[in-house]
């Protein structure tokens, strides 16, 4: 389970500049999800150890009315979720009367809080400190979010907080892990319920704390696999009446904890942000993806492809996933769907012979050269795989750091078609030769001394 650190502080204290140094992206997964404020955000950090969600939880407003605002249910909700608080504050400010208030606010709940002092770059580390040591949070951490000053350290010293993680319902022996993630009531509960069949309904009818999600082992024609399910199976007198609750949190872990993700679309709603912002996330983490348009058998013939061509329009980058087209409710097409997770799955993770990868980088260059950067061609040489699930291939040469983004597509491209990759995002790393010599002065030998200093009485002769 991956541990969860939620940021907490006012307005214009450097949260939103910390959650992008974190996650390293400048887009990052935005909940506009109903019954979530607009302005939480979630992503995966990357910054660290090791993986975590991080939650920005927006603004906490002026003494009048955010120290209210933290009680708010969506706020709270966010605080309770968390492993870690990390209290944000802005060390040009200093202490104010309104962080004063929220500390209060904060400490009676309990969870282990870091104080942050942001923007400390300008000025002296202990002298941006010094006047939050009576806020009574231990010591205080002094950081520069836009700068990357002192966020390591921070972000080591939380995960040596942080209760270790002993859950194995993940380990590699139980097989694939196929997550199910989707808008609420886009019909995840009932295709699991179908995969698994009815007599399997009752044992996984647990509770769960709000992130928990629920590992389900079982076999298919001698396969073993583990569904991730994010909405908790229920009973089956249960199901159509149950409202699903949709967390965040729960759908990142259990994207981060799968091998393969399927992605469920509602026919009847057709692909909305939400599908699109889940999307974004599954490519981000680099996971194998499989689509199901469900409760497919209900439209009309000019709907479903109505339905097709918003998925061509608002999906255009999961051009390499297989849409399957099913209804859960009454079981078709649902039991392809482990077929093309196992397709996804091989895909992910083939071994990719370097030869070959070379010749096929080769060959694309050939039919299509790489642009000139300030007068200079850049140069690709070979490629090898750099890892599996998502495949990575790492290509060498001269000046890569100046490969433009369309010249990139264009390779992956070429290597999805040419290696049949469907299935998986696949990753293009470049690596240039380094020159030994550069940001060196030249050094003489001292044979090539002895002959400059001839030369030099050779010339004065002759003048």
């Amino acid at each position: 389970m991956l541990p969860v650190i939620t940021l907490i502080g006012r307005p214009n204290v450097g949260k939103s500049t910390l959650f992008n140094r974190l996650t390293r992206t400048r887009d990052a997964l935005v909940a506009d999800f109903p019954g979530l404020t607009r302005d939480r955000q979630y992503g995966i950090g990357r910054v660290g150890p090791g993986p975590y969600i991080i939650v920005d939880t927006g603004g906490i407003g002026t003494a009048a009315e955010g120290v209210e605002a933290l009680m708010e249910r969506q706020v709270q909700r966010a605080i309770e979720e968390a492993d870690h608080l990390l209290f944000l504050v802005d060390a040009k400010d200093g202490a104010t009367p309104e962080d004063i208030e929220i500390v209060q606010r904060l400490r009676r709940l309990g969870k282990p809080i870091a104080l942050v002092v942001n923007k400390s770059d300008t000025t002296d580390p202990n002298l941006a400190v010094a006047d939050f040591h009576g806020l009574g949070l231990g010591d205080p951490w002094a950081i520069s979010a836009s700068q990357g000053l002192g966020v390591n350290k921070l972000i080591e010293h939380v995960f040596g907080q942080l209760p270790i993680d002993t859950d194995e319902t993940a380990d590699d022996d139980q097989g694939i892990r196929v997550a199910l993630v989707g808008r609420p009531n886009a019909g995840k509960s009932t295709m699991i319920n179908r995969l698994l069949g009815e007599e399997r309904l009752v044992t996984f009818d647990s509770p769960g704390t709000t992130r928990d999600s629920i590992f389900i082992p079982f076999e298919r024609l001698g396969r073993r696999y583990t569904l991730i399910d994010t909405a908790g199976l229920r009973r089956r007198a249960r199901v159509q009446d149950a409202i699903e609750k949709f967390s965040v949190i729960k759908t990142l872990q259990a994207i981060e904890e799968s091998n393969v993700v399927i992605l469920v679309i509602d026919a009847h709603e057709g692909v909305g942000e939400q599908d699109a912002t889940l999307a974004g996330h599954i490519i981000e983490s680099g996971r194998a993806l499989v689509v199901a348009i469900n409760k497919w058998d209900g439209l009309q013939p000019d709907e479903r492809e109505h339905v097709r061509e918003q998925f061509s329009r608002k999906l255009a980058f999961l051009d390499f996933a297989k849409l399957h087209l099913v209804s859960a409710l009454h079981g078709s097409g649902v039991g392809l769907l482990l077929d093309e997770v196992d397709k996804a799955y091989a895909n992910a993770t083939r071994n990719l012979a370097t030869p070959e990868l070379t010749r096929l980088l080769e060959s694309a260059v050939q039919e299509h050269q790489p642009p000139l950067v300030r007068g200079r061609r850049i140069k690709l040489r070979y490629a090898h795989q750099g890892g599996r699930n998502p495949p990575i291939i790492v290509i060498h040469g001269n000046q890569t750091e100046d490969v433009p983004e369309t010249y990139r597509r264009y390779l992956i491209n070429r290597f999805r078609k040419a290696l049949n990759l469907l299935g998986t995002p696949l990753r293009l790393e470049f690596k240039s030769g380094s020159n030994p010599f550069q940001g060196k002065r030249n050094q003489l030998t001292e044979r090539q001394i002895k002959h400059r200093d001839r030369l030099k009485k050779f010339t004065n002769r002759k003048r």
